[in-house]
């Protein structure tokens, strides 16, 4: 009890004047003026990977300038060039980090959790937040030729026949190196496997780094074993040669780096290196034959790992799961056939994206950065999962909810974030609907607790201000800005409690079910009501993101209520005039720009925009889908948020998983999607008028959707398209509509399985 009497603040404050340090008391009290009162201050998880994040950003800005004769990666490579556009001046940060080239893919098995990643130049990052390998040819003089330092040269791609490979090639004038990186089963053990083939009568070099595309990751020790064809780094990983190293050389943080010491003769060569720097590199040289070509492989065994901060699991932090096959794991997958084959490409990799970092009871948002559970993250990716027909890898992570769940019915991600209830609630019962399949016992039981929790916490409807009614202030999805009270996370629990209700309903549970329609009237008009006041103090009709902020980027999260949760018309007037805000005040090269947190062009929440003009019937988001196809990286992967100058990641993971599973579900909207309000399943609303040419055909299926699962094919002839369905209905039919763009909208009986409509002048 004496901690609370305790005088911390003004010792705080004493000892901080006396060394001349601003009063971090009175700093902080500024700095929650800009927040609404709230029970949370900030999430603690997200103060702890700030801390972990710019930690490494001040070893990097320790390590990066005064080395610039070290082979660094492709991040630094262009970030630290005056000359390159990348450029970032760091006079007065403290920290270095990568926030220009935010991009990578990550290579592996669905189910296992364990996700190698390769940069835009080929750099292989096998663990998590681990060392690197790069690649290089070596000339007869010693000098490097790094892709992480060539200019246009080097090609990428994404294979997916059979196991999924990144393929990288980088070509120089004295030859090529192709590698091809992929997770797979070798002696019972899962490595990461490392194809090279080089095309050069330059020698290679097998480099091993100190660093990952976040920068400086240590090494202190790395050993070559007697049979010259094993490194053994930190003591505890290996790197395994498929043939025997013809010359090894490593070097100490305070010699330099390896690369310096490659003109030596093969007296030079060391087995070991000890660094307590943390700095130490190493380069195993390979020889051609007479013919300049070079084959080989390195295995590294990927270890069990425990990733920090995935505090939501059910049984804490705990190692990778069990791989499944690619043909199992996506298996009974919707296809999509379009005319446009680059969009179906990025259809199909961000399908495999999704399938991959699905780990059991795990789903992760992020292969580096972001790899651990959020409600929120999980919730779009599974759904794009259901919606994909790939319910079988939903499944667990759905089962796994009723343990992640607290006491008192909160789905917690982080401490003052209100809107993962209203998310696991919504999902739970989009599965329920989809699937047709009855919910268990554990899992009905945990959505009545979280539906009882969103009950408890909504504020007194009664009060005079302007959030009465509505959630508590909390930090929401983080890049809405500081503390409030968002409708984001009111929108949420709307949806939780309706869905709640038809689930409590349809096993009978009426007193239960009317408490939860009570519930949401009650905060819906708390939701109509503070909407009404804030647009008529801002004279305007478009929803800002709280009642205690004029409209600005972070109106984007006022749109959930027209999609995903189909809480208003899809022609709503308030929902319309905040797409059209966002639209002429917050796109950038027709992206959408959030310059709250994340200062980029956000791929997700475009497509959350997309989707409401698309329902709108707004022809505007091709435009979006358009951008979207043009700032996919070479492999088909988004980063978290885009550069708008140099198009590179400049936030959050480089491959982010809830921008693929947006691409997946925007793509089946464009050919199937259910308007929830009208009871109807709209088929063709997204067809591009150049895929509608006589003779094309585009079909997409098995499609589940809230009333079963639909096949559906499209003949177009000169004047005229036919539409053949299939479906499987789970209970009542949904209306029927045709409503392709340029071709009349027409409706058909949901069990006649054919529909025709004429093209319009």
């Amino acid at each position: 009890m004496w901690l609370k009497w305790f005088p911390w603040k003004f010792l705080i404050s004493y000892a901080a004047k006396r060394h001349g340090f601003l009063d971090p008391v009175v700093l902080w009290s500024y700095f929650q003026r800009f927040s609404q009162p709230s029970e949370v201050a900030g999430p603690i998880e997200l103060i702890r990977d700030n801390i972990v994040f710019h930690s490494r950003g001040l070893i990097n800005s320790r390590a990066i300038p005064q080395n610039s004769d070290w082979v660094w990666p492709y991040w630094i490579q262009r970030q630290f060039n005056p000359s390159d556009k990348s450029f970032v001046p760091s006079a007065f940060s403290l920290t270095y980090i990568n926030l220009t080239h935010r991009n990578w893919t990550a290579a592996g098995l669905p189910g296992l959790g364990q996700l190698p990643i390769v940069d835009p130049a080929g750099m292989v990052t096998p663990h998590w937040d681990g060392w690197s390998l790069d690649f290089w040819l070596v000339d007869k003089q010693g000098n490097v030729l790094s892709s992480s330092k060539t200019d246009g040269k080097t090609m990428q791609r994404l294979c997916f026949f059979g196991n999924l490979a990144v393929v990288t090639k980088s070509e120089f004038d004295s030859g090529k190196i192709i590698s091809a990186v992929q997770v797979r089963q070798r002696k019972g053990e899962y490595v990461c496997d490392v194809k090279l083939r080089v095309r050069s009568s330059e020698r290679l070099a097998v480099s091993l780094r100190p660093y990952n595309p976040e920068g400086v990751s240590f090494v202190h020790t790395v050993k070559l074993d007697d049979s010259s064809r094993r490194w053994e780094v930190n003591d505890k990983t290996s790197v395994l040669f498929d043939r025997r190293v013809d010359n090894n050389y490593m070097q100490r943080y305070a010699d330099g780096d390896v690369s310096t010491r490659l003109a030596g003769k093969s007296g030079e060569t060391e087995d070991s290196v000890k660094c307590k720097v943390g700095m130490a590199t190493a380069a195993a040289v390979f020889e051609p034959d007479e013919d300049g070509q070079l084959d080989m492989n390195l295995f590294i065994p990927l270890k069990k790992q425990t990733f920090f901060g995935d505090r939501s699991s059910p049984k804490g932090n705990k190692p990778a799961g069990k791989a499944i096959s690619w043909k199992d794991s996506l298996k009974g997958r919707c296809r999509i056939v379009i005319p446009d084959k680059k969009k179906q490409r990025l259809y199909e990799t961000a399908l495999r994206s999704v399938a991959l970092h699905v780990a059991g009871e795990d789903v992760y948002p992020g292969p580096f950065t972001y790899k651990r559970f959020w409600f929120r993250d999980a919730s779009f990716i599974l759904d794009s999962l259901l919606c994909a027909n790939l319910s079988h890898l939903a499944a667990p992570v759905l089962n796994s909810y009723p343990s992640r769940q607290k006491t008192g019915g909160y789905f917690r991600s982080q401490d003052g974030e209100w809107d993962s209830n209203g998310q696991a609630i919504w999902i739970i019962h989009r599965n329920w609907k989809m699937t047709g399949r009855p919910l268990s016992a554990d899992i009905f039981e945990s959505v009545c607790k979280a539906a009882d929790w969103i009950c408890r916490k909504c504020t007194n409807p009664d009060k005079d201000s302007m959030h009465a009614g509505l959630l508590p202030a909390g930090f929401s999805a983080e890049h809405f800005g500081p503390n409030d009270h968002y409708y984001w996370d009111d929108f949420w629990a709307l949806a939780g409690l309706h869905c709640a209700a038809e689930i409590a309903e349809s096993s009978g549970m009426i007193s239960k079910a009317e408490k939860y329609h009570q519930q949401a009237r009650t905060l819906r008009r708390a939701i109509d009501s503070s909407i009404e006041k804030v647009c008529a103090k801002l004279n305007q009709r478009a929803i800002p993101v709280s009642p205690y902020r004029r409209l600005d980027a972070g109106a984007v999260g006022s749109v959930v209520c027209g999609y995903p949760l189909q809480l208003v018309d899809p022609e709503d007037s308030q929902l319309l005039a905040t797409v059209e805000f966002l639209m002429n005040s917050c796109r950038v090269k027709d992206g959408f720009f959030l310059d709250i947190s994340h200062s980029g062009i956000n791929p997700y929440l475009t497509l959350h925009i997309a989707q409401i003009l698309l329902r709108a019937g707004d022809k505007r988001h091709f435009e979006l889908a358009e951008t979207l196809e043009r700032l996919a990286s070479p492999t088909g992967q988004w980063p978290e948020a885009v550069h708008p100058i140099t198009e590179g990641g400049c936030m959050g993971d480089g491959q982010h998983i809830w921008a693929a599973a947006e691409w997946v579900n925007y793509m089946r909207s464009c050919l199937v999607y259910e308007q929830k309000t009208n009871n109807q399943l709209i088929l063709g609303a997204g067809i591009h008028p150049d895929w509608t040419k006589a003779g094309e055909i585009i079909s997409a299926g098995p499609a589940p959707t809230l009333w079963g699962t639909i096949n559906l094919t499209l003949h177009f002839e000169e004047n005229s398209v036919s539409a053949e369905f299939k479906a499987n209905w789970n209970g009542k039919a949904p209306e029927v509509v045709l409503k392709i763009p340029g071709f009349e909208q027409k409706t058909a009986d949901p069990n006649a399985g054919e529909i025709s409509a004429e093209r319009m002048d």
